[in-house]
This record gives C-alpha cells, structure tokens and sequence, in this order.
C-alpha cells in the first residue's frame, strides 16, 4: 500500500485553521479524546486517566465542547455525533475527514526530520483507515464531476474497472449510473472496504494496481492517480490500467497536475509528499510521457469543471 494522502478536495473546512487542528491532534495524541470517548466526564477525570496538568485538560474540554466534539449534559461531557470518526473505523463511511486530516498534521510536525533525512515516517495508528474515510467524504459534487468527465469520454462503455479505487467512492456512483463496476486495489484496502462495496453490488478483486488480475473493461478509471506514487510506480500504474482495457476504449486519470491546478493543490501535494516521503509534483509533461509509454495511441488533457482536478483522457487503439 502506497501511503497516499486524501488529495481530492475533501478537507473539512470548519477545522482547517492551523489553531484548531493543533488543539485536535493535542488532544488526540495527549490521551484527552480518548479519555473523553471511553470513561470520562469531568476535566477532572479527563486530566487522572490521560496524565496532564489539570488546567490543561480544563481548557481542552472546554475547547472541545466549543468546538461541538462534546456537550454538557447535566454535570458531565459527552461526545456528539461529531466525535464519532475517532470511534468508529469498522465502516469508512462512518470516519469522516477529520481523523485523516490529524494523521497528516502529526507528519507535518516532523517535516524538518523528514526533509534532512529523507526517511519515511513511522505513520499513525489507523492509517489506512482514516485515509480511506476522508476519501470515502470526498465531496459528491467532486465524485459526480469525476464520473461525468469520464462517462463523457467513454458513453458506450458498460464494464468500468475502478483502479486503485481507494474507498470505492467513484465505483459506487459508477454503479449508481447503470455501468458493471469492478474494483481494484491493494488486499489490505479490498478487506477495510469490502462489507461497503460488495453489499452495494460492486465486485472486489484484491491485487496489485500495476499488474491488474483483470482486464477487457470499457472504461478504466483511476481517481487521486498519481498522489503519493513514485515515478515509477505512477508509470507503471498507468501501464496497468493500458493492459486492463478493450482495444478501441479510454482509461481516465484523475488527479491535479502541477503546473495546471492552483497553488493550493500544488502546496498540499507538495506537503504530503515531504511528509510521507512518497510521491512529487507531476505535471502534464511527466504524465503524458507515462501514457505514451504504455501504448496509448492518443492522450487528452482536460479541466474537470467545478473542481480544480484535471482529467488525462488516454485513448488504447483499436489493434
């Protein structure tokens, strides 16, 4: 598994100041959100189990409670709905963004080490987890601009392979359109998103992205497609998709371009990459080599309307 960030636009943008994610992933990681979602009530309570100053832990609940992570209830704190991503991780849909978006922040605070040493990061409990709950909130304006800029390319297309589908959240909305959906990614992804995907009527193939176990689809379609790949990796991730298709049909790959999307999408995947140690900024020019590479007879660029991704359109001929 590739530690991909969420790159789609999918962060929640009510907690997205420096100040707050700073007191979450405090809280988080001193014990306090735990404390609050098992036992305790009370600042006090919270400050004996998670082992902080006491006026810590009072300033954090009541932070917190502000915030509408948790509520008063008569003399004590209990969490609402909002606190849930950080309990439950058994379904994706229930995680949310924010959890992710915690995991992140914490390789943030290392990047000095990580830009010096060029290591990668030991990543945080749940990883894989909370990255495919904030991919799985990807907007669905997002996801239905995705899958109409691909549908457009392939109208006649009835098998659609979702590869490297991450959460399944472009697979569903294919399902939802009439197509035969097939979806592929890494066999610890297949098993977290599997009770969502096959209960929909979407089938699972676990296997390697670059080599799919598949092939004679329509339409291939692969979201967030370069975030969080090497160069070699993301090229070989193209090749895959090449030998899944039909003669004569399109694969589509989803994701910004350096160069072409807007400073804000370039600054967050440049982060995410130094912090996880995976991935670079790829523009239109890398891209479009990966495709020529793999035998793609022609290659389209486009913007995907309302989203600020861009879409490469690469056409396998007819042999």
């Amino acid at each position: 598994m590739h530690p991909v960030g969420a790159t789609m636009p999918t962060r929640d943008r009510s907690q997205s100041s420096v100040e707050s994610l700073a007191l979450l992933w405090a809280a988080r990681e001193s014990g306090v959100i735990d404390a609050l979602t098992t036992s305790a009530g009370t600042a006090e309570t919270v400050a004996d189990i998670a082992g902080i100053e006491p006026r810590a832990a009072r300033i954090t609940v009541e932070a917190l409670a502000s915030m509408g992570f948790i509520k008063r209830v008569d003399d004590e704190y209990e969490i609402t709905n909002r606190a849930l991503g950080f309990l439950a991780k058994r379904d994706v849909r229930s995680i949310g963004r924010l959890p992710h978006v915690l995991d992140s922040f914490s390789l943030y605070t290392e990047l000095p080490e990580a830009m010096a040493t060029g290591e990668p990061p030991a990543f945080p409990d749940d990883w894989l987890r909370n990255r495919l709950g904030a991919h799985d909130a990807t907007d669905e304006s997002v996801v239905r601009a995705c899958v109409t800029a691909a549908v457009r390319e392939a109208s006649n297309a009835t098998r659609v392979l979702d590869l490297a589908g991450a959460s399944g959240a472009f697979a569903r909305e294919f399902l939802a359109r009439g197509h035969d959906v097939t979806f592929l990614d890494d066999p610890e992804t297949v098993e977290v998103v599997r009770p969502l995907l096959s209960r929909a009527g979407v089938e699972l193939v676990a296997g390697d992205p670059r080599e799919p176990p598949v092939s004679g689809f329509d339409l291939v379609f692969v979201g967030d497609a370069f975030a969080g790949r090497d160069p070699a990796e993301a090229e070989s991730l193209v090749a895959g998709a090449y030998d899944a298709l039909e003669p004569g049909t399109v694969a589509v790959f989803v994701d910004t371009l350096h160069g072409r999307c807007s400073t804000a999408a370039t600054t967050r995947r440049a982060v995410d990459s130094l912090a996880t140690g995976c991935g670079d900024l790829y523009g239109e020019s890398a891209v479009r080599s990966w495709v020529e590479s793999a035998g793609f007879d022609r290659q389209t660029v486009r913007d995907v309307p309302g989203t600020g991704l861009q879409a490469v359109v690469a056409e396998r001929a007819v042999d």
